[in-house]
């Protein structure tokens, strides 16, 4: 889903099936205890502790419609109902029975109108980050299809030649293409002469009047053939166009009723444990506005105005703020609770599939043919001072922090140990990337997808927008990029990954050299850190730490402080404290300040001294 991912299965351990059930017990136990003893007031405000509990919800929601793709990509041999599910039960995850001719398409026409995007915070539902702030555009008039595309339509695409013909294919679609050697959407199966569909939990001959399920890259050939086809402005909706479609069936109706069959929607598990004939959920005008498909949309994408991270899950829309993952609209046939409102982004990756079609529409000459807001900007306030503080220009006359760090630990690095580096907490990238000058390979750790998504952004040879403050309301724009710094040709050998300092993955492991820049004062338990940090070096390899020594409660709990507290009544610093707790594999090597300089304003600036320590372990004993 995202570039950092791990894919590679080798570096997993993964549990025995009793050890999950029995974490799953203590986990359940756990929150179960929370639910009982937590404070609850209405209405329930993001803050409140219930809130987590809600965003849980949702979350599990989530994962029962992502887990049913995955279980329909799965050999069928290696699925089965349970044996205790009654008749009944079994009836509920049944597939629909109707299929047959799919019916001719028509377009239903839609007036210029002003759209407004955005949930309100007062809002009596739940919902993620993304959905709050708010986004006002005028629509031009257009036209929408009457129905979703059935895999008959999508039929004709195929039979054109249209997995054939480049010329349908954006550049990402041609990657896609090359790569998997598709010839047909991924739910269908070639039998003889035949196509075939695979659903839940079966098999069946295609259904030429179900919707075609594909992913954007798909979608956006099939409108492209279209357009050649009809000579009309054929093109997916944006997220405003579903918005308006929307807007002409009732509000959510799923807050009304216990269950969505009281009204025509294949959405919740209400009807099918599948899609269904596109012409049997009338809804207004068109049918299947919402339910039974997702509905890709041409918008990557992005925060509206106002837009928070939300601090309790700071990266669930955040890393897919990058232009490469487009919204998608109106639910499925297995989608419950947030998912099904008006106000839901879910969206994913071009090349990702999901329960998922589309709708065509015929939009304004003119209009713009990619999305509304799409510009990649940081807006996030944490994430723009850091890049303002790895790529920025030099302030009062303090050398950039990232790169001084880097050149004082390679004055105790000998070139012929210059292999393998790991840059733990990376935060944006810049050490990771002056690492890449010297290091065959270097591994950038954050724990914060926020931080490293620009690391990653900038590695793939984009340009970063960002804003810092002057005075006030009023700021400066930026742009930083791997050719401004000079640094052009560099991170070829660097990998950006999400981690946990204290609880890395086994495949971190045989550096010369890890740097943990700014770290240790951060972490909720540094003295586990540093036990478990020497594993992961060679012999005679270097650690490098730097800190100003900053101890604070918030971020870890005062008995855990490596220093800046008093141990049996003497003072105990930090240093003292690092040089205690490494002692059994380390022994010390240099120390030096280093200060570096954190802009505010135009005119406030923090300046902060850092102290820079190097530390080699120890050749290990052998054993008896």
């Amino acid at each position: 889903e995202m570039s950092w991912d791990d894919l590679n299965k080798a570096h997993y351990d993964w549990p025995s099936a009793d050890r999950v059930r029995a974490y799953r017990r203590l986990v359940r136990e756990r929150v179960v205890r929370f639910i009982d003893t937590m404070p609850l007031e209405l209405p329930i405000q993001q803050d409140a502790a219930a809130w987590i509990i809600l965003m849980g919800i949702e979350h599990e929601r989530i994962h029962l419609e992502t887990s049913s793709v995955i279980m329909r990509q799965m050999p069928l041999e290696e699925l089965r109902c349970h044996a205790e599910l009654s008749t009944a039960e079994r009836l509920l995850w049944a597939s629909c029975s109707q299929a047959g001719p799919a019916p001719h398409n028509s377009w239903v026409e839609m007036p210029a109108q002003r759209v407004s995007l955005g949930k309100p915070a007062t809002d009596a539902t739940f919902g993620w980050d993304n959905e709050y702030g708010t986004l006002e555009m005028q629509l031009p008039a257009f036209s929408a299809a009457k129905f979703l595309v059935s895999n008959a339509d999508f039929l004709g695409f195929i039979e054109a030649g249209g997995y054939g013909n480049t010329a349908y294919w954006s550049e990402e679609g041609r990657g896609w293409l090359h790569y998997t050697r598709a010839e047909h959407p991924k739910f269908w199966m070639v039998r003889g002469p035949d196509y075939w569909q695979r659903n839940l939990i079966e098999e069946i001959p295609l259904p030429l009047n179900w919707p075609v399920e594909v992913n954007c890259l798909e979608a956006q050939a099939f409108c492209a053939w279209q357009r050649e086809k009809t000579g009309l402005n054929i093109q997916l909706p944006t997220e405003a166009h579903w918005q308006a479609l929307r807007l002409t069936i009732p509000s959510d109706l799923s807050l009304q009723h216990t269950g969505l069959s009281q009204w025509a929607a294949n959405t919740n598990c209400e009807h099918f444990a599948s899609s269904a004939p596109v012409d049997m959920f009338p809804q207004g005008t068109m049918y299947d506005v919402i339910g039974n498909v997702w509905q890709w949309t041409r918008t990557p994408i992005m925060p509206f105005k106002g837009f928070e991270v939300h601090p309790l899950y700071d990266d669930f829309s955040v890393p897919t703020f990058d232009g490469r993952h487009n919204l998608i609209k109106g639910g499925s046939w297995i989608s419950t609770g947030n998912e099904v409102l008006q106000s839901a982004r879910y969206a994913f990756r071009r090349h990702f599939f999901q329960h998922a079609g589309f709708r065509t529409i015929i939009d304004a000459p003119g209009h713009d043919s990619v999305t509304e807001g799409s510009k990649l900007y940081e807006t996030d306030n944490l994430v723009t001072q850091y890049l303002e503080f790895h790529y920025g220009p030099e302030s009062l006359g303090v050398a950039n922090f990232p790169a001084a760090c880097v050149q004082a630990a390679l004055q105790q690095s000998p070139p012929e140990r210059r292999h393998r580096c790991l840059d733990i907490g990376c935060s944006v990238g810049r050490s990771a990337f002056e690492f890449s000058r010297y290091f065959s390979h270097v591994d950038a750790v954050d724990f914060s997808a926020r931080f490293i998504q620009a690391g990653v952004r900038l590695q793939q040879g984009e340009e970063v927008h960002y804003e810092v403050p002057i005075e006030g309301d009023l700021t400066l724009s930026r742009a930083v990029s791997l050719e401004t710094l000079g640094l052009v040709g560099l991170g070829k050998g660097l990998s950006f990954m999400q981690g946990d300092a204290c609880n890395l993955k086994t495949l971190y492991r045989d550096y010369d050299l890890i740097f943990a820049g700014n770290l240790i004062d951060r972490l909720y338990d540094p003295a586990l850190f540093l036990a478990e940090i020497g594993t992961r070096l060679l012999p005679g390899g270097l650690l490098v730490i730097t800190s100003p020594y900053t101890w604070l409660a918030e971020y870890t709990e005062k008995n855990k402080w490596l220093g800046g507290r008093r141990e049996h009544g003497e003072p105990l610093s930090t240093f003292q404290g690092l040089g205690q707790a490494l002692a059994p594999c380390f022994t010390f090597v240099h120390r030096q300040d280093i200060p570096f300089v954190i802009r505010e304003t135009a005119r406030k600036h923090q300046y902060t001294i850092a102290e820079l320590t190097v530390w080699r372990k120890l050749a290990e004993k052998p054993t008896a």
